[in-house]
């Protein structure tokens, strides 16, 4: 779409310089009025990305499934659930993504399958099945209860008992959702299969769930425990009350990816890992070398309004790894960034500076449906909630608020949908849908394509080298990126950038404040990033010496 991007013309990856946005298919647009999002609905509003400027459309799980996880629960990788649509449907939606210039990636979910697919039935059946070693069984320990300690995402042990055959299965979610046994050549060629399936009908890239998960230790050891969890602890609390060294991130996962990147390679297709791991280190292992081409990085989607806390993580993995992460602070998981920035107009004004940032470095920024609206969590009734979490954990910690249904239009359903949606929540306000901001010239919807442009004109945000400049600030950064300067002041102050003679000039600012100039020197509003074009072109590290006098005023 933007030919700021790879192509095959180039020789250039598609992903380099490239745009992402998540569409969570159950709630972005639903065509029959059934209240559950399709693909002939997504593919319906696919003209709305191109205009907002994304080169790709990344579509969360629409495979067959009971829903247990919504979607990540899979019973058959090679067809479409019914309430999603039809594999025709699939080939239109693709068909008329690439017509708008849309790269297409579908999530695919290897760590699990749903207990309902074919192969758990059949492993089931007997331990003499030909399907038993697809998932990890064990033994009871000697007390009786489950092989070790490890426990789930979602709460309780990572182990159920199959009372017929008196073995436990590890799952690393719901019971519903069994692990597979990624040491099993089966397995991987099953997979193998899958890939081909989708990439013959045209996708362009992969998102891999759990990316960090499908290998396990094969001595199936206790995990180490960090310290004693609290008995009113919630399922976080207890998952992250022991060092995950046994159920996750073993060093041979990446050449799973090594092998699936030589079957992709051939279709230029790309993959990207959901890598949740805090350590860039361990975290970079993962990416390049002839696997993953890309990783999301995790840390920024779980934090709040803590301007260091964010600018340090975001720098940690950027130093390791600056051109091939995808940056993220909005997706399904998490909390919407606005309402843990501090909601309403100021945290919607946090999120576009962060974004603004993340968009200003190498890799892949994705956004997340409906944050272009600066928009917050939807509101829900706790009789409502849907989301395992959730109903496994009093609510407290659910991703339901994330997941409403997309506000495309003011009245009932929000045009969302003409029945009653699958997770009701209150209606948006006309200013948080997209017809409603459409025509308000400074509305959040219109900063976000504004981003997008910049990034599309100057290439160089998006690729090359890229230096930080000392400004004597935990809560502010500014990135030499060759002749452009990005300034992010994510304190409460005005700060003032020293910047010598010819002047900068602003190419796009997070925030509608007034700028301040003065002979050789430029303040930039708090809570603001604001991007500049320079007269000179920095291909050094250090980059001109009249950038780095930067000073926060207090």
């Amino acid at each position: 779409m933007a030919d700021a991007v790879g192509s095959p013309q180039t020789g250039i990856p598609w992903w380099h310089g490239a745009v992402g946005y998540e569409i969570y298919i159950r709630s972005f647009a639903d065509s029959d009025g059934d209240g559950i999002g399709d693909l002939v609905g997504a593919r319906a509003r696919l003209a709305h990305l191109a205009w907002l400027g994304v080169d790709a459309v990344w579509v969360t799980p629409f495979f067959p499934s009971p829903g247990f996880d919504h979607g990540y629960d899979v019973s058959d990788y090679r067809d479409v659930d019914p309430r999603h649509g039809t594999l025709s449907d699939f080939d239109a939606f693709s068909a008329t993504a690439h017509d708008l210039g849309l790269k297409v990636v579908v999530d695919i979910v290897p760590n699990h399958t749903s207990h309902l697919h074919r192969w758990f039935a059949e492993a089931r059946k007997s331990r003499d099945s030909a399907f038993r070693d697809y998932y990890l069984w064990h033994d009871p320990a000697p007390t009786g209860g489950p092989p070790n300690n490890w426990v789930s995402h979602f709460g309780g042990p990572a182990w159920t008992l199959d009372e017929a055959s008196g073995q436990y299965y590890c799952h690393l979610f719901l019971p519903q959702q069994p692990d597979l046994n990624w040491r099993n050549e089966d397995v991987r060629a099953e997979f193998d299969e899958i890939l081909r399936f989708w990439l013959d009908r045209g996708v362009d890239g992969f998102r891999i769930d759990v990316a960090h998960g499908l290998l396990k230790d094969p001595l199936f050891r206790d995990n180490p425990r960090i310290r004693v969890a609290d008995s009113a602890a919630d399922n976080w609390g207890v998952f992250f009350s022991f060092e995950h060294c046994y159920d996750l991130d073993q060093d041979d996962t990446v050449d799973i990816y090594r092998r699936w990147h030589r079957l992709v390679e051939p279709y230029g297709a790309a993959l990207i890992g959901e890598v949740a791991l805090d350590d860039p280190v361990r975290m970079a292992r993962y990416i390049g070398g002839g696997a993953l081409d890309s990783a999301f990085f995790l840390q920024p989607p779980w934090m709040g309004w803590e301007p260091a806390a964010l600018l340090d993580a975001i720098r940690g993995m950027h130093d390791r790894e600056p051109n091939r992460v995808s940056w993220a602070i909005d997706n399904h998981d998490h909390s919407r960034s606005v309402t843990r920035f501090g909601g309403g107009a100021r945290g919607a004004r946090r999120s576009l500076a962060v974004t603004t940032l993340i968009s200003c470095l190498g890799g892949i920024p994705f956004l997340y449906q409906g944050q272009e609206l600066g928009i917050g969590d939807g509101t829900i009734a706790p009789d409502d909630l849907a989301d395992p979490i959730a109903t496994r954990n009093e609510g407290a910690l659910g991703r339901d608020g994330a997941r409403t249904p997309m506000p495309w239009e003011p009245g009932p359903g929000n045009g969302f949908t003409a029945g009653t949606p699958w997770l009701r929540a209150d209606d948006r306000p006309h200013a948080e849908t997209v017809a409603g901001q459409m025509s308000i010239p400074d509305a959040p919807i219109h900063q976000y394509r504004a981003l997008l442009g910049t990034r599309r004109a100057h290439p160089e945000l998006g690729a090359g080298p890229a230096a930080w400049l000392d400004t004597g600030s935990a809560e502010m950064a500014v990135i030499r990126r060759g002749s452009m300067l990005v300034v992010a002041n994510l304190s409460a102050d005005y700060a003032t950038i020293t910047t010598g003679s010819p002047p900068i000039s602003p190419v796009f600012s997070s925030a509608k404040d007034p700028m301040p100039t003065a002979a050789g020197s430029v303040r930039v509003p708090p809570e603001t990033t604001v991007v500049f074009a320079t007269p000179h072109r920095a291909d050094t590290q250090e980059g001109p010496a009249h950038l780095v006098d930067t000073e926060t005023r207090v």
